[in-house]
């Protein structure tokens, strides 16, 4: 039976203590909370399809025996793409963006591990196949055409303009009828989180393929997400978000914010700005100036902390790009990396839920549990002033992270 995502609302802020640990007790605590969020989320999967991403994401640590773990990836990455219609082709292909946007970093990271073109190549007909499906209106849609209202011929120069739809299996919900929130799940629209997802995938197509069109898309899908997810309360206050838009961005479907939708925007924001310097040679240029600022007010001040076990990997998620973007000449924010990782010790030590989890899956946890553990180590360096160590261990982290 399929069943609900569980996602982190507004109703979940403050209920955690502010918490300043020692460093080592963050190190001692958080090894686990990476592999929760994978192991979770594969127990939790909308749909079939989605489980071979998942558990290519625990096969690709490099915990296991490196020629042993590559062909298991490999042999569920070729799964996935037959059952998915991309490879062979379907008339009818199931994309889906949260999964879509793992998929691909998983097939760039086969391909620099095995030099096999065919996992490039899988990569980059999958990201066509997104655009192409999910950037454009429904079959049974009475709208046609790309979601941006662009031409035919101008989409496919600006595939990400309009944003991109969730690829749920029912239609986003009509402006006149009740909100219903089971069947608001199974409900089609866009989500930012999804996005910011597609917008790393991007960047990740963009710095191997070394094709700039990729990062570029990634940008125009970023400010439009950011223009249309973000507002200015009615009742006056600073910006907050929508968690849910409808497919041509022009009404909230949820309008609650996501917990960490800002903090993964910022991340997000910073990560394409430090890829876009590295274009221009000016590792500092600033291309989502108005938008970093934004994100950067809107998440200020929120609690971080949830007892939702996704959440808390998804922390150690931003945490791990956060080194990675420090240690590339980015923004030196000590100050998010430090607040990400004692918000998700607060999750861990809410949690009795992600102790069951890691409780029934010892084995696989403790093993991967040393990925996460590598970014911990990399902030304690980085905390004690070891500069050139913040790299070290980054190779460590599983191709759904880069």
């Amino acid at each position: 039976m399929k069943q609900k995502i569980c996602q982190t609302k507004d109703t979940k802020w403050g209920t955690f203590p502010q918490v300043r640990p020692g460093k080592e007790q963050v190190i001692a605590k958080i090894t686990s909370l990476l592999a929760v969020q994978i192991w979770y989320w594969f127990f939790r999967i909308v749909s079939f399809q989605q489980q071979f991403f998942y558990l290519s994401a625990i096969a690709s640590t490099h915990i296991m025996n490196r020629s042993a773990t590559t062909a298991i990836v490999q042999e569920l990455m070729r799964d996935f793409a037959e059952c998915t219609g991309l490879d062979p082709l379907d008339p009818h292909p199931r994309r889906y963006l949260w999964t879509d946007a793992f998929a691909v970093c998983n097939y760039l990271g086969l391909y620099q591990t095995t030099g096999n073109t065919v996992f490039y190549d899988l990569a980059l007909r999958l990201a066509d196949q997104v655009h192409n499906i999910l950037g454009q209106h429904r079959p049974d849609d009475l709208r046609t055409g790309w979601i941006s209202g662009l031409s035919f011929a101008e989409g496919e120069l600006h595939p990400t303009l309009g944003g991109l739809r969730i690829g749920k299996p029912l239609p986003e919900r009509d402006i006149h009828a009740a909100f219903n929130e089971q069947q608001e799940w199974d409900r089609d629209g866009q989500y930012y989180h999804y996005l910011t997802k597609w917008m790393h995938a991007l960047n990740r197509l963009s710095r191997v393929t070394t094709h700039r069109e990729y990062r570029s898309w990634a940008i125009e899908l970023a400010r439009t997400a950011h223009a249309r997810f973000t507002y200015l309360p009615q009742a006056g206050g600073k910006k907050r978000m929508y968690w849910k838009m409808s497919i041509d961005l022009t009404r909230p479907l949820v309008s609650s914010m996501g917990q960490h939708d800002p903090v993964d925007g910022l991340v997000t924001y910073y990560e394409l700005q430090l890829a876009a310097g590295g274009d221009t040679g000016e590792p500092n240029q600033i291309v989502l100036v108005e938008e970093i600022s934004d994100m950067a007010g809107i998440g200020r001040g929120l609690q971080l902390a949830t007892d939702d076990p996704l959440g808390t990997g998804g922390l150690l998620c931003d945490a791990a790009r956060i080194i990675r973007i420090m240690s590339g000449g980015g923004p030196q924010n000590m100050e998010l990396l430090e607040n990400l990782l004692v918000s998700a010790l607060a999750g861990w030590n809410h949690s009795d839920e992600m102790v069951r989890w890691i409780s029934w899956h010892g084995t696989v946890l403790r093993s991967v549990s040393l990925v996460s553990l590598s970014v911990l180590q990399e902030w304690k360096k980085c905390r004690n002033g070891s500069g050139k160590t913040r790299t070290g261990l980054i190779a460590q982290v599983p191709f759904m992270i880069w």
